[in-house]
C-alpha cells in the first residue's frame, strides 16, 4: 500500500518555548513535513503529547489538589483543543487527520488489539493521518503507559513500521549532559551496547512530559530489538523527518 510507514512521536518540549505554551509554527513544521511524505508515499501516524499544557492553558489555575485527578482534567480539556490545531493545520496542508487514544489494555491480545489494528489500517488505507495520545482521562495506574514514548512504540510495533522516530528538544543521546563543552552525539547504538551510563536525567515539572532520555533509549532499544530503526532527534530542528527517512546522518539511531 505505502511505500514505508513511520511512527513519529512528540514530546511537549517539542511543541512549547520556555513559557510553556504551545508554538503553533512548530507543529505546522511537523505537519508540513507529514505532507511531504505522503505526497512521496509514504504514511505517518503521530504520537503527540501536549493535551495536559494544552490543557493549562485553558483551565489556568486548578484547585483540585489530587496529583493524578489534576491531570485528568488538564487531559481531557487539553485534548480536543491540540486536536483543533492539528485538524486546521493538516487541513492547510490538504489532508485529514484523526484521533485515537489508547489505554494499555488496549494492546494486549485479543479484540481490543484487532480492533486497533482494524482502526489504524481503515485510517491509512483513506490517506488519514491518525493522531494517537494515551487516554488520560480514563487511564488508571495499572493501565497507564510509562510515557507516549511507550505508547508510540507499541503503536510502531502494533502497524510494523519501518521506522520510529523519538523527536525531543536535543539532537540525540550525548556523550554527557547536552548544554557541557566536550559532549557529543552518538550517532549509532546497537542494541547491546551500553551507553545507559552517558544519560543524565533532568527533574521534569508537572507540564512536561512523564519521559527522560533514560526511558526514550529503553524504549528506543525495546523497539529496535524487534527490527525496527529507532532514531532519537531534535524535533525542532528543519526538515528533521524528512532527513531521517532520507538517511541522513542526524540524531542517534539504534538498531537491532
Amino acid at each position: 500500500m505505502y511505500k514505508q510507514r513511520v511512527v513519529i512521536k512528540v514530546g511537549t518540549n517539542v511543541m512549547t518555548n520556555r513559557d510553556n505554551r504551545i508554538v503553533r509554527p512548530i507543529l505546522k513544521k511537523l505537519v508540513k513535513q507529514i505532507a511531504e511524505l505522503y505526497e512521496n508515499d509514504i504514511m505517518a501516524v503521530l504520537v503527540s503529547s501536549g493535551s495536559v499544557i494544552a490543557g493549562m492553558e485553558v483551565i489556568g489555575d486548578c484547585q483540585i489538589t489530587d496529583k493524578t485527578i489534576r491531570r485528568q482534567v488538564y487531559s481531557a480539556t487539553g485534548q480536543p483543543r491540540m486536536m483543533r490545531l492539528y485538524y486546521n493545520i493538516f487541513r492547510d496542508y490538504g489532508m485529514k487527520c484523526a484521533q485515537v487514544l489508547a489505554t494499555k489494555r488496549d494492546f494486549n491480545p485479543g479484540v481490543h488489539r484487532e480492533n486497533m489494528i482494524n482502526c489504524y489500517e481503515g485510517l491509512m488505507s483513506e490517506g488519514i493521518v491518525p493522531i494517537a495520545n494515551e487516554d488520560d482521562a480514563v487511564s488508571v495506574t495499572k493501565s497507564m503507559f510509562s510515557d507516549n514514548d511507550e505508547l508510540a512504540s507499541l503503536v510502531a510495533e502494533l502497524i510494523q513500521a519501518d521506522k520510529f522516530i523519538i523527536l525531543t528538544d536535543i539532537d540525540g543521546l550525548y556523550t554527557g549532559h547536552p548544554d557541557d563543552e566536550h559532549t557529543e552525539v552518538i550517532e549509532n547504538v546497537g542494541v547491546d551496547e551500553n551507553v545507559e551510563k552517558y544519560v543524565k536525567e533532568i527533574k521534569k515539572g508537572e507540564a512536561e512530559g512523564r519521559g527522560g532520555m533514560g526511558s526514550k533509549l529503553s524504549i528506543a532499544k525495546q523497539t529496535a530489538a524487534k527490527n525496527i530503526p529507532t532514531f532519537i532527534a531534535n524535533g525542532k530542528r528543519d526538515n528533521i523527518i524528512l532527513d531521517i527517512v532520507e538517511g541522513k546522518q542526524v540524531g542517534t539511531r539504534i538498531m537491532a
